[in-house]
């Protein structure tokens, strides 16, 4: 089995990025509409807030073609707020929105919180199977002490994936060899970087090509166990998320579309 990999960036919506990444004088409306030419798919970010309005998820999947996925993450109000505790209808309510992306839905992740301790398992345990079964959902937790074979046990009774973030919460190394306890079919990659303190997201201005050829190493691995493999990254990584991803895409032998591709396409339409 050789897993699909599906490449993208945390977020489409930034005016930095026109220039470097979006072609000159592309409005903030088309900017989804471009993005989904370079690449496909997306982590939604938005969603975290408040779960959107019908309508508007109706816009995103008008804007991209058959093919694209949608990651969308779980609302704060049910991992932040309610940390996972009588939330059935806010889950009810945002998957009912969700599904309206039709096979444009890929998974769902369940962003915890920093301060989302292992003491609040039985929270966890007692959420996992209000989950639908027919979507993909994955976890990321932020603190060491969730790493160990029992809570990769519990996820995988459960076929959610455990999230592998390459940022300051868990070391590198600990996520690295997660990548050989897979949880469910498909796999769930975060490029987050060290820190947020880059304001500026139109340029590369960290250099991570070691960190991304430690990932590169455990890829024959995942692929070779998943039928699915999702990797976002995010600005603050290095700078400027687009040209991550197609680094990546090169060493996986995948398709790029350079930015000059994407201007001499807008004079298509």
């Amino acid at each position: 089995m050789t897993a699909e990999i599906r490449l993208g960036c945390q977020g489409w919506n930034y005016t930095a990025w026109v220039g470097p990444f979006y072609p000159s004088r592309t409005r903030p409306s088309e900017f989804l509409h471009v993005y989904a030419r370079a690449f496909n798919t997306v982590e939604v970010d938005s969603t975290f807030y408040a779960t959107p309005a019908v309508p508007t998820v109706r816009g995103w999947a008008s804007r991209v073609p058959d093919g694209f996925t949608f990651a969308l993450k779980l609302p704060q109000e049910i991992t932040h707020e309610k940390r996972l505790r009588h939330s059935e209808s806010e889950l009810q309510r945002f998957f009912d929105v969700a599904r309206e992306l039709g096979p444009k839905l890929g998974p769902v992740l369940v962003q915890l919180g920093p301060d989302f301790a292992p003491s609040e398992l039985p929270a966890l345990a007692e959420f996992l199977p209000l989950l639908p079964r027919d979507l993909r959902v994955a976890v990321e937790f932020r603190q060491r002490g969730w790493i160990n074979d029992g809570i990769v046990a519990l996820l995988a009774e459960h076929h959610v994936a455990l999230a592998l973030a390459d940022a300051r919460f868990i070391p590198r190394s600990v996520m690295l060899t997660l990548a050989d306890c897979p949880t469910s079919d498909f796999m769930y990659l975060r490029w987050m970087g060290p820190d947020r303190q880059t304001v500026d997201y139109s340029r590369v201005q960290h250099d991570r090509t070691r960190e991304l050829e430690a990932w590169l190493t455990v890829m024959p691995a995942i692929v070779g166990r998943m039928k699915t493999v999702y990797g976002y990254v995010n600005n603050h990584f290095s700078g400027h998320a687009p040209a991550n991803v197609r680094e990546l895409q090169r060493a996986l032998k995948q398709k790029v579309v350079e930015p000059s591709q994407l201007g001499e396409q807008l004079l298509l339409f």
